[in-house]
């Protein structure tokens, strides 16, 4: 050892006491405190809230008469779970044949269909929804004025405003997530199982029915339970496409609960039961995702052939490019169109063209701008919030630092089965009343932001720690420095392409949360997504297609950071971890 090598005592190496020199441990203890600050206390007192007699404070059962003693109270719970089983059943159809076709046959355009996937993954649903207002109102909607042009009929078809158009909207934005799942378990598949059923007579389409997709069933059925709770947990879409439509759904139900006067006690009852589908669903999820008796998805062995389709390849492209063309292409051609018309109802024409609409959004109007801003304040605050935390969380789990770890790692993903509504009710009956008193504050937006978005960086924090050697941070310790040091020196230098992409993926999202932001935001906190929703209410579709733009234009740099750091398909791939 050289002479500037600090002295071994007895002590080197081994975990620092509580009154030692080592302080991590107050470290730990403060992330800890965070993580019980960010998910506990809201579900605690959101579940103490619901038992809560209003004015009173004693214990009753009165909040859940009120929540479910009327007919139309009991009909929108019915009509969310309508709602997620025809979303799930139709993102089904749409996604699993794109998955087939890009993971494992000789389809022309894969990479042009992830791509489509991935422009789907990353449009906000209430941006969908906008758009296919536009396509398919029943009045003025472009879908419908062509048919009328066509066939000379006095009316087209199609009206968004009605149960099915609701399904087929949320069915259009969430079936990324089956086509995540589905093709991270195709691709594992070796080809020598679909070889051997050739060998027995069966042909291309019998061995993809009979043998590849059930070994991804697992996969599938996952990817539609997520897609199932994605349905119910949804504000915006319902709230556009719902309310005129004269129906309710469970969320919009809750925002109706926090008009005038507030009933909080009454809104946190009548979430329960969302809350508890979820859980029960995730679980379900859970178990099928992990069933060992598909070993063929396990291994890593055999060799992966794409399946030669002949003609039919391009008929598995026309129907990608069908599905891309109504979530990607159709929406945001008629967005652009309004966005850059004078009155987007007068159609595609040079006298119509305008860039009055960006000029009010950014110049004149009052808090469009600053909304923009602080969504992508809020959300980098919360991202960054949350990967320190995740990261302080995951290290303190995979290295046992603490007993009971693995408590704290289920408390990190637990966000996960809480839908952003019932979350925000969490936030307003623990931080909204003295002493606190956050509600409408920049503060319980990124509280409540960083909390529901916690689950994607642990995942991937775990994930990144669980590759690395504690060698490395025993080899710090050992020459004297702490555990925060190992953590600051090399782990945090060694992850820090993984660090990018969990920030990058809470981020993204944190920058168009409506589900959470509408319930938490105050007159001086208003962010785009709220913005884009009031403006969706008063019918002012030229400046909300210019602002659903923006906040799309301001969003590709970061993909493309993400793409450049770690990899083409980051969002979908990483997602699926």
């Amino acid at each position: 050892m050289t002479a500037a090598s600090p002295a071994l005592g007895p002590e080197a190496g081994r975990p620092a006491r509580l009154g030692g020199r080592d302080s991590s441990w107050l470290l730990w203890l403060a992330i800890i405190a965070t993580l019980l600050f960010l998910v506990v206390s809201p579900f605690v007192y959101l579940v103490m809230t619901s038992f809560t007699g209003e004015g009173t404070g004693g214990f009753t059962l009165d909040n859940y008469v009120a929540a479910y003693g009327r007919e139309r109270y009991v009909q929108a719970l019915i009509n969310s779970l309508e709602l997620g089983m025809g979303s799930a059943l139709l993102a089904g159809v749409l996604a699993v044949p794109l998955a087939w076709g890009v993971s494992r046959t000789n389809m022309p355009g894969r990479g042009f269909v992830r791509m489509l996937v991935l422009a789907t993954f990353i449009t906000p649903p209430y941006t969908g929804a906008v758009a296919w207002i536009l396509l398919a109102g029943p009045n003025a909607g472009w879908l419908n004025k062509f048919y009328v042009l066509v066939t000379g009929a006095d009316a087209g078809p199609f009206n968004i405003y009605s149960f099915p158009g609701l399904v087929t909207v949320v069915a259009l934005y969430s079936f990324p997530y089956i086509f995540i799942f589905t093709t991270a378990a195709l691709e594992l598949v070796s080809s020598e199982m679909e070889d051997a059923a050739n060998i027995l007579g069966a042909g291309t389409w019998k061995t993809m029915r009979r043998v590849t997709l059930p070994l991804a069933l697992p996969a599938i059925l996952g990817g539609l339970i997520i897609c199932f709770l994605e349905a119910i947990a949804l504000f915006a879409s319902p709230a556009m496409i719902a309310i005129p439509a004269r129906f309710n759904v469970v969320t919009t139900q809750l925002f109706q609960f926090f008009g005038n006067p507030v009933r909080v006690e009454v809104a946190a009852a009548y979430a329960m039961p969302l809350l508890g589908v979820t859980i029960l669903l995730v679980l379900v999820q859970r178990l099928m995702t992990r069933r060992k008796g598909f070993v063929s998805l396990t291994g890593k062995g055999g060799e992966r052939r794409p399946i030669a389709l002949g003609k039919w390849r391009w008929a598995l492209f026309g129907y990608a490019m069908v599905v891309g063309s109504l979530s990607v292409f159709l929406p945001y051609l008629f967005l652009m169109q309004a966005a850059f018309a004078k009155a987007w109802g007068r159609g595609f024409s040079f006298d119509n063209l305008s860039l009055r609409n960006f000029h009010f959004i950014l110049f004149e109007h009052a808090t469009a701008a600053l909304s923009v801003w602080h969504s992508f304040l809020f959300g980098g605050a919360a991202a960054t919030l949350g990967a320190v935390v995740t990261l302080g969380v995951a290290y303190i789990v995979t290295r046992r630092l603490v007993p009971y770890a693995e408590i704290l790692g289920f408390l990190c993903v637990a966000p996960f089965v809480i839908p952003g509504v019932v979350l925000a009710i969490g936030f307003y009956a623990a931080y909204a009343p003295p002493p606190l008193a956050l509600y409408g504050t920049s503060m319980i937006m990124i509280l409540a932001f960083t909390t529901r978005f916690l689950p994607i960086g642990y995942v991937n924090a775990s994930s990144a720690l669980r590759s690395l050697n504690p060698e490395m941070e025993e080899a710090v310790r050992v020459l004297g420095g702490s555990r925060i040091t190992a953590l600051r020196r090399v782990v945090a230098p060694l992850l820090k392409r993984s660090l990018l992409g969990a920030w990058l993926l809470m981020f993204i999202p944190a920058t168009r949360e409506l589900s959470t932001a509408i319930f938490l935001y105050g007159p001086n906190t208003k962010v785009v997504s709220v913005m884009i929703f009031d403006m969706s209410e008063e019918g002012n579709f030229e400046y909300l297609a210019a602002l659903a733009l923006i906040l799309q234009v301001l969003t590709l740099p970061l993909l493309y950071i993400g793409q450049r750091a770690i990899g083409r398909d980051f969002m979908l791939r990483r997602t699926a971890t």
